[in-house]
């Protein structure tokens, strides 16, 4: 939908998008729109269009497939996103990962403040920058605070790789991509990644790739 500026009001162009079909187009890395700060929610679309913006996000999220979707990436600049992971992974990926369900969430206004010095680096991958993964450190422990999709207060502490999830979907709407964030020489395509760094950590692939963990 391009970059903010002189336009159709956003709930007009919200409602063009939606009436496009589902699932909606991701927005590659190379568009501006994920490289701006996105517009807090206060009401600009209305109960009854918020409630269908944030079912198409599902729908994309889950056609993708991904475990997070944010507004820029389908081209709007709201502060708006949803997290889902049924975390369909072997016990030692599992254990290495702190990966654990998490149902559907929607999450507005995000923010996140690290909670301990603890960090943990594992690959991570973003539907807007298809093809690849790289190593990412974050914050291994998290508090989430903002407002769900019915105005509700959220403020929760999310431990593992549900705090990975939130960070990385709360970055897109800083207009961050996983790869600021990366280490640079653990760049590693899908394939790669199949044939080589399939290990629950990174640890292989530090010593190999010749990049530190913390």
């Amino acid at each position: 939908m391009g970059t903010p500026g002189d336009r159709a009001p956003l709930a007009e162009r919200v409602e063009q998008l939606l009436d496009s079909g589902l699932p909606l187009a991701i927005v590659a890395a190379g568009d501006p729109v994920l490289r701006h700060d996105t517009v807090p929610y206060d009401g600009q679309l209305g109960p009854a269009l918020l409630g269908r913006f944030i079912e198409a996000l599902r729908v994309t999220m889950r056609a993708a497939p991904g475990v997070g979707l944010a507004a820029p990436q389908v081209g709007v600049e709201l502060r708006i996103a949803v997290i889902e992971d049924p975390a369909p992974v072997p016990d030692d990926v599992r254990l290495a990962r702190g990966r654990v369900p998490q149902p559907f969430r929607v999450l507005v206004n995000p923010a996140y403040e690290p909670v301990g010095d603890a960090r943990a680096a594992f690959f991570e991958g973003c539907l807007s920058v298809p093809g690849w993964q790289a190593v990412v450190a974050r914050p291994a422990e998290v508090r989430l605070t903002g407002q769900d999709e019915r105005g509700r207060t959220l403020d929760e502490v999310f431990t593992g790789w549900p705090a990975r999830i939130v960070q990385h979907e709360t970055d897109h709407l800083d207009g961050v991509l996983y790869l600021d964030r990366a280490e640079p020489r653990s760049l590693s395509s899908h394939q790669a990644m199949a044939e080589r760094w399939a290990q629950p950590t990174p640890d292989e692939a530090a010593r190999a790739l010749g990049f530190d963990l913390p």
